[in-house]
């Protein structure tokens, strides 16, 4: 492996693809997999087992695989997964998993965590979102696609946070987020829509327009959640994005903040 510092100490164990680059004084463990294309910088650590795919970078002073701080972990070999073309900043932490739910912490593709994000055990984050600086996710929390956390986002254990969601900064989480919406504050509250990040992406108008109309009914008519949710529930007939919300809703396990 031509691109590895000689300052580096990697484990024989380690299954490295040979273009991967290793800075100096980088350890990579045991059971530990990196993906072609990867760029590891100095001084990172990475613990097995620990899959990651190809043409990540990780950044300096990061720690990647750290046996789990859960008292009920008992050094199983539980596993972080973490999949393509995502960007890991400076000093972020991300554990792996506990046998008591996932036994895998589980990063999707094109992601993008910074500086000293920690991300703990069996969490789930899906792909192509932002993680801002000081986001903490603590144990088996669900982060879904395209969703974005401002700077100081605290997000309590067990929490979903639904696609297309936005935080704001130093927002503190303690119930699910439906799919789309925007919260802001601690105790966090939910504030609109994310429209905003739906035009960058492309959604229509129309679409935004029929999420506009479906927070209203859950957060501002004043309806029971099964109220709301019987209303969603014909408005999804014709809204593909109302019924994402809507399937959000109904498999939240701890609540939906309101």
């Amino acid at each position: 492996m031509k691109n590895v510092d000689p300052r580096a100490i990697i484990d024989p164990s380690a299954k490295i693809a040979d273009d991967v680059e290793i800075g100096p004084w980088t350890l990579i463990g045991a059971d530990v997999e990196i993906g072609a294309g990867s760029v590891i910088s100095s001084h990172v650590v990475i613990r097995g087992p620990t899959k990651i795919g190809k043409n990540n970078r990780v950044f300096q002073f990061s720690t990647l695989g750290e046996d789990s701080p859960d008292l009920k972990y008992k050094g199983e070999d539980t596993t972080l997964t973490i999949g393509d073309n995502n960007v890991i900043r400076e000093g972020v932490t991300i554990h792996r998993g506990t046998v008591q739910d996932r036994s895998d912490t589980y990063i999707g593709n094109n992601n993008l965590l910074m500086a000293y994000v920690h991300v703990g055990h069996d969490s789930v984050i899906g792909n192509n979102c932002i993680l801002v600086n000081n986001a903490s996710l603590a144990g088996h929390v669900h982060i879904g696609d395209w969703v974005i956390l401002s700077g100081y986002t605290l997000i309590h254990q067990y929490c979903k946070i639904g696609t297309h969601a936005f935080t704001g900064m130093s927002t503190g989480i303690t119930m699910d987020v439906p799919a789309y919406v925007t919260v802001a504050g601690t105790p966090s509250k939910p504030v609109s829509i994310n429209a905003e990040g739906l035009k960058r992406r492309g959604f229509s108008a129309e679409s935004i327009t029929e999420l506009k109309r479906a927070f209203k009914t859950l957060y501002r008519k004043k309806l029971s959640l099964d109220e709301a949710t019987s209303e969603l529930s014909k408005m999804a007939e014709s809204s593909e994005e109302v019924a994402i919300m809507l399937a959000s809703i109904q498999q939240s396990d701890r609540g939906i903040m309101r």
